[in-house]
């Protein structure tokens, strides 16, 4: 069953957030409280949306999305930032599944794109996605400003 997330999934979420920071071999790297997950995704102002996978009543598996924007398109587009699925969950059609429902809800919402990262090792991810028809955008690089390079690049 794949649905929306709940105020009440906030555990579940972290809990998968964790798990996938484990996977891409970044185990400390995850920050983001609970209370930062519930800010954004339902704060005043939320910044982002997740869908999650059941099984047996347990969450597996989630996909967190926020909208972006295209000024070549002049449209709105999902951002997927995070698809994980629980190893014990995998060659379930979770992932699948979840790709299926965010470019159902990128076609409901009029978006121009659909769009993702994934890291260069992640070879069985990269198949797959290239399965179900993504193209891998080789002549962009990925830059990041964060920590403290952001507060001088602020001024601050």
């Amino acid at each position: 069953m794949i649905r929306p997330a709940t105020r009440a999934d906030i555990p579940a979420i972290h809990r998968l957030i964790v798990e996938l920071a484990i996977y891409e071999k970044e185990p400390d790297a995850v920050k983001a409280t609970h209370a930062d997950l519930h800010a954004a995704l339902f704060g005043a102002r939320p910044v982002a949306e997740c869908l999650l996978a059941e099984m047996g009543g347990e969450a597996v598996a989630l996909a967190l999305f926020f909208t972006n924007f295209s000024t070549w398109t002049g449209k709105a587009g999902i951002y997927l930032e995070d698809l994980f699925v629980m190893p014990v969950a995998r060659g379930q059609g979770l992932g699948k599944a979840l790709l299926r429902e965010l470019a159902r809800i990128a076609v409901a919402r009029g978006c121009g794109r659909f769009e993702w990262s994934v890291l260069d090792w992640n070879t069985p991810a990269i198949g797959f996605y290239e399965a179900l028809g993504a193209k891998p955008m080789n002549e962009w690089t990925a830059m990041r400003v964060e920590g403290a390079a952001l507060s001088v690049l602020a001024g601050q």
